[in-house]
């Protein structure tokens, strides 16, 4: 028979194990601690919650099948800010607007239809009668020379874009070359200025909209979408079953 240990030894033996007391009471402290860590997280949130973070909704240019009309009045309506006691200005400041036209413009023509003020953005767009073709928003400095020259940009934008089928390939080489050759493709312009500019600039031949967007709009934050000038009733685009022209 093997030999029992003696008392001795298991004396030795029980001051070698582990105490695991102390250990299982810090363990459950420790989760009643996150516990309650977690419901105070509850708690906060529930009575102070998220601000949630900003989501911009400004747009320039009509909503997507919105009659002609009311956009044309709604982007009168963002001109106007006067006391009516007083007939004067309210707000002085700068607001970004967007400028549509009774017809496509050449580049030259441009600078003519900006009332002076400062050119932000061109927008650029070929009429194919019943061929839909893309627009193009061409980014400018300051200054006329780089307006006008804001075709040429638009082009080499468009024979950059990968074609997903043989006729929108040809939609854009047409498109293209015909920017590239100075046409009247040009159908609205971003500018800045101030309410009052921005209205006399509205009575002006040439000028079918101007519409400004409120002075706290962030450049670089809100859409536009142009008003065609071949758009007299509904700004749905056109059909897209014509012939694409050689040239």
């Amino acid at each position: 028979m093997p030999d029992r240990p003696s008392e001795l030894e298991t004396d030795a033996r029980s001051e070698q194990l582990p105490d695991r007391g102390p250990r299982r009471w810090r363990a459950v402290a420790v989760v009643a601690a996150a516990a309650g860590l977690v419901a105070l997280m509850v708690v906060l949130g529930a009575l102070n919650p998220p601000i949630p973070a900003g989501v911009s909704t400004d747009r320039l240019g009509p909503e997507r099948g919105e009659p002609v009309t009311e956009y044309l009045a709604r982007a009168n309506d963002s001109l106007s800010d006067t006391d009516t006691d007083t007939d004067t200005d309210t707000d002085t400041a700068d607001h970004w607007a967007l400028v549509s036209f009774t017809e496509n413009l050449t580049p030259e023509q441009i600078p003519a239809h900006s009332g002076g003020m400062r050119i932000a953005q061109v927008i650029h767009k070929v009429a194919i009668p019943r061929v839909q073709t893309p627009i193009v928003t061409v980014d400018v400095p300051a200054g006329d020379a780089v307006a006008i020259a804001s075709a040429d940009n638009a082009a080499q934008q468009l024979l950059a874009m990968r074609a997903p089928d043989d006729r929108s390939a040809r939609v854009i080489t047409v498109a293209a070359g015909r920017l590239s050759a100075g046409c009247a493709c040009t159908v609205g312009l971003v500018i800045r200025g101030g309410l009052s500019d921005l209205r006399d600039l509205a009575a002006q031949n040439g000028i079918r909209a101007v519409q400004a967007l409120p002075a706290d709009a962030i450049a670089g934050r809100f859409a536009v979408v142009p008003l065609l000038p071949d758009q007299d009733d509904s700004t749905l685009l056109g059909p897209d079953d014509g012939k694409v022209p050689d040239r």
